[in-house]
């Protein structure tokens, strides 16, 4: 295992992951962490000219085998460049995505096997702890609402697909947390950014301290 330690933050759109991974990694720089924060599909160069085929509204109207494709070609760059480098310096690394997103939004139907097996032959690295931001699909649709309001983005293509696929990717969640209840960790995401942070902590307390 690498001397670093790789973290992994998971949830529908609009649960609030990125805001709790930001505030994680200016936690542990406080206490003296050097912190890699980055992000899936994306993080490297060439994953990030994936992530804009991936998911801007524009994008290709993709098949799930081609988009399965795509999100390991990407993820393969983003460990070969920038993951393992700094597990293997010592650092902390937070993601924000990586495989458990591609097993929620790809995983259903025939490619399950698929999923695991390109995981297995090609990334060979999984996080030491994955923290999955539990809420609602109506109330992360209100946060996002404000949040689009408040800056344009293109990149909006999974969250148009509505309410229905979000709440079939909550459940998805579910069953990888109940799956796998020592790596991963089943977050309440509804109240204030600084409530839901106080558990991501307490979720964490093993790995980094208070």
């Amino acid at each position: 295992m690498p001397d670093g330690l790789f973290l992994t933050v998971e949830g529908i759109d609009g649960a609030g992951k990125s805001t709790q991974a930001a505030m994680l990694a200016q936690h542990l720089r406080t206490k003296g962490r050097e912190v890699v924060l980055t992000r899936e599909p994306g993080g490297s160069p060439g994953g990030e000219a994936i992530r804009r085929l991936l998911v801007e509204a524009d994008g290709g109207d993709w098949s799930a085998t081609t988009e399965l494709l795509l999100f390991t070609a990407a993820r393969r760059d983003h460990v070969e460049k920038i993951i393992r480098p700094a597990l293997e310096r010592g650092q902390v690394v937070i993601s924000d995505r990586y495989i458990d997103s591609t097993r929620a939004y790809q995983g259903k139907g025939d490619l399950a096997a698929e999923i695991e097996e390109l995981h297995a032959r090609l990334i060979g690295l999984d996080p030491v702890r994955t923290l999955i931001y539990d809420l609602s699909p109506e109330d992360a649709r209100a946060r996002a609402d404000r949040r689009a309001a408040g800056a344009a983005s293109r990149e909006d293509r999974f969250e148009r697909r509505g309410v229905a696929f979000q709440g079939g990717l909550r459940s998805a969640f579910h069953e990888i947390a109940a799956a796998e209840p020592a790596r991963v960790r089943l977050i309440d995401a509804s109240g204030t950014a600084g409530q839901v942070f106080a558990r991501t902590c307490a979720a964490l307390e093993d790995l980094i301290g208070g």
